[in-house]
């Protein structure tokens, strides 16, 4: 039996479906991805309130990057004896934890233990939910279960950086990032409430997600992946800095067009089921090369608010989906190990999303948004590439 399999975290047939356990984990997954890049809509004033500059402020996303990374790939074998049910209540308590210190802290250094903690919140979460979910209701109906969790963070996508940007106008930084707090805490009296026992299955270890990289259609596809994700964030980042200072925005500007952002991203998240049927591999190389392009556009066309708006529509509209992509090949490549591909992914993600950020803050520091922007594109280019050389082997193995 492949370990990664649907066999790991059987249904148990005699319970019936914990469809609140899973509306609450969608909770944690808006909870998630706010904590995650609030940030992104906050820069400015957490570098004035904190003496540093942009591009250090940049790095509380970077911080947790890096402790998803370690998380994810580790936490199935740490927690290989816990009940499952026990890891996700820690891990919601994590979020409320997180998010106390970072809205508490007094320096750079309390700041980036908060967000330490939110990263192993984000990677052991992100690793575990979908295996929780395929025990916690039928297997039929678990794509509707995933579907739910998705749309927690489709939701958030679209309100949390512009709800930060205006909470943050009004009641500060500290404010904006205390407000997950409650949040964290209802999902977290939701789950002790409504998820059951799920007594951990055979373990699985590190070593047999990192077996998937010997095939060579799998660790191309990986490497595009990382790319795709360090160009996306190290433009994404920094973009409250690039608004206020290029484009010359004020915060309900700035806010108004992160919604807009986020409104085109659920409109793509809605429309690229449709491209994919056609052809996936088109999809995963035409978007980054795409993006790449806006990037340049952006660096010629930032002062003029009416062009920017536009292209960081564009921006939303094609990079938002694009993991819903990356995982319709994940499960058409590996549907055997979509569960230890799913981790690796996870790990490749938030290591990609560390990477962008901080090479986009050094730059941004260095030499200003141009820099970042221009290598931005670069790496995007780079990933559809990749995703042609992902094309290509993928071929190669069906014939």
């Amino acid at each position: 039996m492949t370990v990664g399999t649907a066999s790991s975290c059987d249904v148990i047939p005699d319970r019936s479906p914990a469809w609140g356990a899973v509306r609450a984990m969608s909770l944690c997954c808006m909870v998630l991805v706010a904590s995650e890049f609030m940030p992104v809509s906050l820069l400015t004033p957490i570098a004035a309130d904190l003496h540093m500059t942009e591009g250090q402020a940049g790095q509380a996303i970077s911080v947790s990057g890096i402790f998803a990374v370690l998380t994810s790939l580790s936490i199935s074998g740490l927690t290989s004896r816990w009940d499952r049910r026990t890891v996700l209540l820690v891990l919601a308590l994590s979020l409320i934890v997180s998010g106390t210190v970072v809205a508490l802290a007094p320096n750079y250094s309390v700041l980036m233990l908060g967000r330490a903690v939110l990263g192993i919140a984000i990677g052991g979460f992100w690793s575990m939910s979908a295996a929780a979910v395929m025990r916690l209701v039928p297997a039929d109906s678990v794509p509707r279960a995933l579907a739910i969790l998705q749309g927690g963070t489709a939701l958030s996508s679209i309100i949390a950086a512009p709800l930060g940007s205006f909470l943050g106008g009004y009641i500060g930084w500290r404010g904006a990032f205390f407000c997950v707090v409650p949040l964290a805490a209802i999902a977290l009296v939701w789950l002790l409430a409504k998820l059951p026992s799920m007594h951990a299955g055979r373990p699985t270890g590190s070593g047999d997600v990192f077996k998937l990289l010997r095939r060579p259609v799998v660790a191309s596809g990986m490497v595009a992946i990382t790319l795709f994700f360090m160009g996306q964030f190290a433009l994404f980042t920094y973009l409250r800095p690039f608004l206020e200072m290029v484009t010359h925005v004020d915060v309900p500007t700035l806010s108004l067009i992160l919604l807009l952002l986020g409104i085109t991203g659920l409109a793509g998240t809605t429309l690229i089921g449709t491209f994919l049927k056609n052809g996936m591999y088109g999809v995963m190389i035409a978007i980054p090369l795409a993006m790449a392009g806006i990037a340049i556009a952006l660096v010629a066309f930032g002062n003029w608010l009416a062009g920017t708006a536009i292209l960081l529509g564009a921006w939303g509209l094609l990079g938002t989906p694009a993991p819903v992509a990356w995982n319709t090949w994940l499960t058409r490549t590996l549907p055997e190990d979509a569960e230890a591909g799913g981790g690796l992914m996870v790990a490749a993600i938030q290591l990609a999303i560390t990477l962008g950020a901080t090479i986009g803050g050094l730059l941004f520091d260095m030499s200003g948004y141009q820099s970042t922007f221009s290598a931005s594109a670069a790496i995007l280019v780079a990933a559809g590439l990749m995703a042609f050389v992902t094309k290509r082997t993928g071929s190669s193995v069906r014939t």
